[in-house]
């Protein structure tokens, strides 16, 4: 006889990235997206799912932003805001290292 085995999320994830992105979204808070390839664009998170983001920006083009593409997403606009690594869900102070070098965690 088999018993049946319930399988939680996959292992790295909390389901914390998706209260934090839903927490922006409804506050409107501006934020900074540093994709990859280290641009960095700003504005709020109006929309998000499982694979991207929808960043509206005040007088310039909504972006749509696959989360494969992100870096961190940093709140307040500020170099120095909360920010979060988008794969990883876990949050730090942002600084002006290497995102691999940080102690926090947060890694590309």
């Amino acid at each position: 006889m088999t018993t049946k085995r319930h399988k939680g999320p996959p292992a790295g994830e909390t389901g914390q990235e998706a209260l934090y992105l839903k927490s922006l979204s409804e506050r409107q808070v501006p934020v900074n997206i540093k994709l990859r390839d280290g641009e960095v664009v700003s504005g709020w998170i109006e929309y998000f799912d499982d694979k991207m983001v929808r960043l509206t920006r005040e007088g310039k083009p909504n972006l749509f932003i696959y989360k494969t593409q992100i870096r961190t997403i940093t709140e307040g606009g500020g170099p120095r805001g909360n920010n979060i690594n988008i794969r990883s869900g876990r949050r730090g102070s942002s600084s002006s290292a290497p995102l691999a070098d940080k102690s926090s965690g947060l890694s590309s």
